[in-house]
Protein backbone atom coordinates (compact mmCIF):
# COMPACT_ATOMS: atom_id res chain seq x y z
CA UNK A 1 0.00 0.00 0.00
CA UNK A 2 2.80 2.34 0.96
CA UNK A 3 4.71 1.44 -2.25
CA UNK A 4 1.63 2.16 -4.36
CA UNK A 5 1.11 5.51 -2.66
CA UNK A 6 4.76 6.46 -3.13
CA UNK A 7 4.70 5.42 -6.79
CA UNK A 8 1.52 7.38 -7.38
CA UNK A 9 3.01 10.45 -5.72
CA UNK A 10 6.16 10.22 -7.82
CA UNK A 11 4.12 9.82 -11.01
CA UNK A 12 2.02 12.85 -10.12
CA UNK A 13 5.11 14.92 -9.33
CA UNK A 14 6.80 13.93 -12.56
CA UNK A 15 3.64 14.69 -14.47
CA UNK A 16 3.32 18.13 -12.91
CA UNK A 17 7.00 18.83 -13.62
CA UNK A 18 6.62 17.77 -17.24
CA UNK A 19 3.49 19.88 -17.68
CA UNK A 20 5.22 22.87 -16.11
CA UNK A 21 8.23 22.41 -18.38
CA UNK A 22 6.08 21.91 -21.46
CA UNK A 23 4.08 25.03 -20.66
CA UNK A 24 7.08 27.26 -21.29
CA UNK A 25 6.56 29.04 -24.63
CA UNK A 26 10.11 28.52 -25.86
CA UNK A 27 10.20 24.78 -25.27
CA UNK A 28 12.04 23.04 -28.14
CA UNK A 29 12.92 26.29 -29.95
CA UNK A 30 16.55 27.24 -30.55
CA UNK A 31 17.70 30.86 -30.33
CA UNK A 32 21.02 32.26 -31.57
CA UNK A 33 22.30 35.74 -30.69
CA UNK A 34 25.19 37.67 -32.18
CA UNK A 35 27.20 40.73 -31.31
CA UNK A 36 30.33 42.22 -32.82
CA UNK A 37 33.78 41.10 -31.59
CA UNK A 38 33.60 43.68 -28.78
CA UNK A 39 33.60 42.06 -25.34
CA UNK A 40 31.67 45.02 -23.95
CA UNK A 41 28.59 43.99 -25.95
CA UNK A 42 28.33 40.61 -24.26
CA UNK A 43 26.79 41.74 -20.96
CA UNK A 44 23.58 43.11 -22.46
CA UNK A 45 23.31 40.08 -24.76
CA UNK A 46 23.77 37.62 -21.88
CA UNK A 47 20.95 39.28 -19.92
CA UNK A 48 18.55 38.80 -22.84
CA UNK A 49 19.71 35.20 -23.23
CA UNK A 50 19.07 34.49 -19.56
CA UNK A 51 15.53 35.85 -19.92
CA UNK A 52 14.98 33.70 -23.02
CA UNK A 53 16.21 30.65 -21.11
CA UNK A 54 13.61 31.36 -18.41
CA UNK A 55 11.00 31.25 -21.17
CA UNK A 56 12.21 27.77 -22.10
CA UNK A 57 14.21 28.60 -25.22
CA UNK A 58 17.26 26.53 -26.13
CA UNK A 59 19.86 29.29 -25.99
CA UNK A 60 22.93 28.70 -28.15
CA UNK A 61 26.39 30.18 -27.45
CA UNK A 62 26.67 33.78 -28.66
CA UNK A 63 28.32 34.26 -32.04
CA UNK A 64 30.80 37.09 -32.50
CA UNK A 65 30.77 38.43 -36.06
CA UNK A 66 31.11 41.82 -37.71
CA UNK A 67 27.89 43.79 -37.81
CA UNK A 68 27.32 43.68 -41.57
CA UNK A 69 27.78 39.90 -41.72
CA UNK A 70 25.56 39.50 -38.66
CA UNK A 71 22.68 41.48 -40.15
CA UNK A 72 22.89 39.44 -43.36
CA UNK A 73 22.92 36.14 -41.45
CA UNK A 74 19.99 37.33 -39.34
CA UNK A 75 17.98 38.29 -42.42
CA UNK A 76 18.61 34.80 -43.80
CA UNK A 77 17.51 33.14 -40.56
CA UNK A 78 20.95 31.76 -39.66
CA UNK A 79 21.04 34.03 -36.60
CA UNK A 80 18.00 34.87 -34.47
CA UNK A 81 18.69 38.28 -32.94
CA UNK A 82 21.11 40.95 -31.80
CA UNK A 83 20.79 43.13 -28.71
CA UNK A 84 23.16 45.77 -30.11
CA UNK A 85 21.40 47.37 -33.04
CA UNK A 86 22.76 50.91 -32.74
CA UNK A 87 19.98 53.27 -33.77
CA UNK A 88 20.34 55.31 -35.91
CA UNK A 89 24.05 54.54 -36.48
CA UNK A 90 23.28 51.14 -38.04
CA UNK A 91 20.36 52.35 -40.18
CA UNK A 92 22.19 51.78 -43.46
CA UNK A 93 23.27 48.25 -42.52
CA UNK A 94 19.75 47.49 -41.30
CA UNK A 95 18.19 48.73 -44.54
CA UNK A 96 20.76 47.09 -46.80
CA UNK A 97 20.12 43.70 -45.19
CA UNK A 98 16.36 43.89 -45.75
CA UNK A 99 14.99 46.42 -43.28
CA UNK A 100 11.50 46.01 -41.88
CA UNK A 101 10.70 43.29 -44.43
CA UNK A 102 13.27 40.98 -42.86
CA UNK A 103 13.55 42.20 -39.28
CA UNK A 104 11.44 42.63 -36.17
CA UNK A 105 12.29 45.69 -34.08
CA UNK A 106 10.11 47.15 -31.33
CA UNK A 107 11.02 48.97 -28.17
CA UNK A 108 14.35 50.37 -27.00
CA UNK A 109 16.70 48.28 -24.87
CA UNK A 110 19.35 50.86 -23.86
CA UNK A 111 18.94 54.64 -24.21
CA UNK A 112 21.24 57.65 -24.15
CA UNK A 113 24.38 56.43 -25.89
CA UNK A 114 26.60 59.39 -26.79
CA UNK A 115 29.47 59.48 -29.30
CA UNK A 116 31.94 62.02 -30.49
CA UNK A 117 35.43 63.52 -30.50
CA UNK A 118 37.36 64.35 -27.36
CA UNK A 119 40.67 65.98 -26.42
CA UNK A 120 42.50 66.28 -23.12
CA UNK A 121 41.22 69.12 -20.96
CA UNK A 122 44.70 70.51 -20.27
CA UNK A 123 45.33 71.24 -23.95
CA UNK A 124 41.76 72.45 -24.48
CA UNK A 125 42.07 74.98 -21.65
CA UNK A 126 45.57 76.11 -22.62
CA UNK A 127 44.75 76.80 -26.27
CA UNK A 128 41.01 77.52 -26.09
CA UNK A 129 40.03 74.53 -28.23
CA UNK A 130 36.36 73.57 -28.07
CA UNK A 131 35.52 72.65 -31.68
CA UNK A 132 37.03 70.17 -34.10
CA UNK A 133 37.02 73.06 -36.56
CA UNK A 134 39.76 74.72 -34.46
CA UNK A 135 42.18 72.10 -35.75
CA UNK A 136 42.21 73.78 -39.16
CA UNK A 137 44.88 75.94 -37.54
CA UNK A 138 48.11 74.04 -38.38
CA UNK A 139 49.70 75.01 -35.06
CA UNK A 140 46.79 73.51 -33.12
CA UNK A 141 46.61 70.41 -35.33
CA UNK A 142 50.32 69.80 -34.76
CA UNK A 143 49.71 69.47 -31.03
CA UNK A 144 48.01 66.13 -31.71
CA UNK A 145 50.56 64.87 -34.24
CA UNK A 146 51.84 61.42 -33.25
CA UNK A 147 53.70 60.43 -36.44
CA UNK A 148 55.58 63.61 -37.36
CA UNK A 149 53.65 64.69 -40.47
CA UNK A 150 52.28 67.87 -38.87
CA UNK A 151 48.64 66.70 -38.98
CA UNK A 152 46.50 65.84 -35.96
CA UNK A 153 46.11 62.09 -35.50
CA UNK A 154 42.62 61.05 -34.48
CA UNK A 155 42.33 57.72 -32.67
CA UNK A 156 39.29 56.72 -34.65
CA UNK A 157 36.66 54.11 -35.37
CA UNK A 158 37.31 50.52 -36.34
CA UNK A 159 36.24 49.66 -39.89
CA UNK A 160 32.84 48.01 -40.09
CA UNK A 161 31.38 49.52 -36.95
CA UNK A 162 29.39 52.28 -38.68
CA UNK A 163 31.01 55.19 -36.82
CA UNK A 164 33.84 55.25 -39.36
CA UNK A 165 31.33 56.37 -42.01
CA UNK A 166 30.31 59.37 -39.94
CA UNK A 167 33.91 60.37 -39.25
CA UNK A 168 34.93 60.06 -42.91
CA UNK A 169 31.86 62.05 -43.97
CA UNK A 170 32.66 64.85 -41.53
CA UNK A 171 36.35 65.07 -42.39
CA UNK A 172 35.29 65.83 -45.96
CA UNK A 173 32.28 68.00 -45.10
CA UNK A 174 34.20 70.18 -42.64
CA UNK A 175 37.28 70.33 -44.92
CA UNK A 176 39.52 68.78 -42.28
CA UNK A 177 41.44 66.26 -44.37
CA UNK A 178 44.49 68.52 -44.56
CA UNK A 179 44.40 68.91 -40.78
CA UNK A 180 43.42 65.48 -39.40
CA UNK A 181 44.41 61.90 -40.16
CA UNK A 182 41.82 59.30 -39.18
CA UNK A 183 43.83 56.49 -37.57
CA UNK A 184 42.00 53.17 -37.83
CA UNK A 185 42.74 49.62 -36.79
CA UNK A 186 41.91 47.56 -33.72
CA UNK A 187 40.18 50.11 -31.51
CA UNK A 188 41.26 48.47 -28.26
CA UNK A 189 44.93 48.85 -29.23
CA UNK A 190 44.53 52.40 -30.54
CA UNK A 191 42.68 53.64 -27.48
CA UNK A 192 45.16 51.94 -25.15
CA UNK A 193 47.96 53.90 -26.85
CA UNK A 194 45.88 57.06 -26.48
CA UNK A 195 45.40 56.51 -22.75
CA UNK A 196 49.13 55.86 -22.37
CA UNK A 197 49.89 59.18 -24.11
CA UNK A 198 47.46 60.96 -21.79
CA UNK A 199 49.19 59.47 -18.73
CA UNK A 200 52.48 60.80 -20.10
CA UNK A 201 50.97 64.30 -20.16
CA UNK A 202 50.77 64.46 -23.96
CA UNK A 203 47.81 65.91 -25.92
CA UNK A 204 45.27 63.34 -27.15
CA UNK A 205 42.51 63.41 -29.76
CA UNK A 206 40.16 60.45 -30.04
CA UNK A 207 36.71 59.15 -30.89
CA UNK A 208 34.72 57.14 -28.38
CA UNK A 209 31.18 56.31 -27.33
CA UNK A 210 29.11 55.51 -24.26
CA UNK A 211 28.41 53.11 -22.70
CA UNK A 212 32.06 52.08 -22.77
CA UNK A 213 34.87 51.92 -20.22
CA UNK A 214 37.03 54.62 -21.83
CA UNK A 215 34.97 57.41 -20.26
CA UNK A 216 35.66 55.83 -16.88
CA UNK A 217 39.41 56.10 -17.51
CA UNK A 218 39.34 59.50 -19.25
CA UNK A 219 36.45 61.25 -17.54
CA UNK A 220 34.67 63.94 -19.62
CA UNK A 221 34.73 67.29 -17.84
CA UNK A 222 37.61 66.22 -15.59
CA UNK A 223 40.29 64.70 -17.82
CA UNK A 224 38.92 65.42 -21.29
CA UNK A 225 36.28 67.49 -23.08
CA UNK A 226 33.90 66.76 -25.94
CA UNK A 227 34.61 68.75 -29.11
CA UNK A 228 31.74 70.39 -30.93
CA UNK A 229 31.32 70.36 -34.70
CA UNK A 230 30.44 73.44 -36.82
CA UNK A 231 27.00 72.08 -37.76
CA UNK A 232 25.09 68.84 -38.21
CA UNK A 233 26.54 66.68 -40.98
CA UNK A 234 26.28 62.90 -41.10
CA UNK A 235 25.21 60.19 -43.57
CA UNK A 236 21.82 59.83 -41.83
CA UNK A 237 20.99 63.47 -42.57
CA UNK A 238 19.83 64.01 -38.99
CA UNK A 239 20.11 67.07 -36.77
CA UNK A 240 22.64 66.23 -34.06
CA UNK A 241 22.24 69.46 -32.10
CA UNK A 242 21.37 68.75 -28.46
CA UNK A 243 18.67 70.53 -26.44
CA UNK A 244 21.40 72.44 -24.59
CA UNK A 245 22.65 73.86 -27.89
CA UNK A 246 25.81 71.73 -28.05
CA UNK A 247 26.53 69.74 -31.20
CA UNK A 248 29.00 66.87 -31.01
CA UNK A 249 28.34 65.60 -34.53
CA UNK A 250 26.72 62.28 -33.66
CA UNK A 251 23.15 61.34 -32.87
CA UNK A 252 22.39 60.26 -29.32
CA UNK A 253 21.99 56.56 -30.08
CA UNK A 254 20.01 53.78 -28.50
CA UNK A 255 20.67 50.07 -28.58
CA UNK A 256 17.66 48.18 -29.84
CA UNK A 257 16.96 44.48 -30.19
CA UNK A 258 16.53 43.29 -33.75
CA UNK A 259 15.38 39.77 -34.61
CA UNK A 260 14.63 37.74 -37.70
CA UNK A 261 11.06 38.72 -38.53
CA UNK A 262 9.71 35.23 -39.31
CA UNK A 263 11.18 33.83 -36.11
CA UNK A 264 9.75 36.68 -34.02
CA UNK A 265 6.29 36.24 -35.55
CA UNK A 266 6.41 32.51 -34.71
CA UNK A 267 7.59 33.25 -31.14
CA UNK A 268 5.35 35.91 -29.61
CA UNK A 269 6.80 35.42 -26.11
CA UNK A 270 10.31 36.24 -27.28
CA UNK A 271 9.00 39.08 -29.44
CA UNK A 272 7.28 40.61 -26.42
CA UNK A 273 10.44 40.21 -24.35
CA UNK A 274 12.46 41.98 -27.05
CA UNK A 275 9.94 44.82 -26.98
CA UNK A 276 9.75 45.41 -23.22
CA UNK A 277 13.18 44.57 -21.83
CA UNK A 278 15.23 47.61 -20.77
CA UNK A 279 18.70 48.04 -19.32
CA UNK A 280 20.01 51.29 -17.76
CA UNK A 281 23.01 52.69 -19.62
CA UNK A 282 24.82 53.25 -16.31
CA UNK A 283 24.60 49.51 -15.58
CA UNK A 284 26.35 48.79 -18.87
CA UNK A 285 29.04 51.39 -18.22
CA UNK A 286 29.70 49.99 -14.75
CA UNK A 287 29.99 46.45 -16.10
CA UNK A 288 32.26 47.61 -18.91
CA UNK A 289 34.60 49.08 -16.30
CA UNK A 290 34.82 45.65 -14.66
CA UNK A 291 35.78 44.21 -18.05
CA UNK A 292 38.50 46.85 -18.45
CA UNK A 293 39.85 45.89 -15.02
CA UNK A 294 40.42 42.31 -16.15
CA UNK A 295 37.07 40.63 -15.48
CA UNK A 296 36.65 39.87 -19.18
CA UNK A 297 36.08 36.12 -19.45
CA UNK A 298 32.70 34.66 -20.39
CA UNK A 299 32.43 33.31 -16.84
CA UNK A 300 33.06 36.80 -15.45
CA UNK A 301 30.48 38.43 -17.72
CA UNK A 302 27.91 35.71 -16.91
CA UNK A 303 28.50 36.50 -13.23
CA UNK A 304 28.09 40.23 -13.88
CA UNK A 305 24.75 39.51 -15.56
CA UNK A 306 23.60 37.31 -12.67
CA UNK A 307 24.51 40.02 -10.18
CA UNK A 308 22.48 42.61 -12.09
CA UNK A 309 19.50 40.26 -12.43
CA UNK A 310 19.60 39.38 -8.72
CA UNK A 311 19.65 43.09 -7.84
CA UNK A 312 16.67 43.71 -10.15
CA UNK A 313 14.82 40.42 -9.69
CA UNK A 314 11.32 41.87 -9.53
CA UNK A 315 11.81 43.70 -12.82
CA UNK A 316 13.31 40.61 -14.45
CA UNK A 317 10.43 38.43 -13.22
CA UNK A 318 7.90 40.89 -14.63
CA UNK A 319 9.54 40.68 -18.06
CA UNK A 320 9.17 36.90 -17.98
CA UNK A 321 5.52 36.98 -16.90
CA UNK A 322 4.57 39.60 -19.48
CA UNK A 323 6.32 37.61 -22.21
CA UNK A 324 4.55 34.41 -21.15
CA UNK A 325 1.17 36.15 -21.35
CA UNK A 326 1.91 37.19 -24.95
CA UNK A 327 2.17 33.53 -25.94
CA UNK A 328 -1.35 32.69 -24.72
Amino acid sequence: MRYSTLAASMTLALGLSANLHASLPGQGVSVQAFHSPIAEEKFQTVIVNKALAKLGYDVQPIKEVDYSAGYTAMANGDITYTAVNWFPLHNNMYSNAGGDDKFYRKGTYISGAAQGYLIDKKTADQYGIDSIDDLKDPKLAALFDTDGDGKADLAGCQAGWGCEGVIEHQLTEFKLRDAITHKQGQYAAIISDTIARFKQGKPVLYYTWTPYWVSGKLVPGKDVIWLEVPYSANPNGTDTKLPNGKNYGFDINSERIVANKKWAEANPAAAKLFEIIKLPINAVSAENMMISNGEDSLKDIERHADLWINANQATFNQWIETAKQAAK
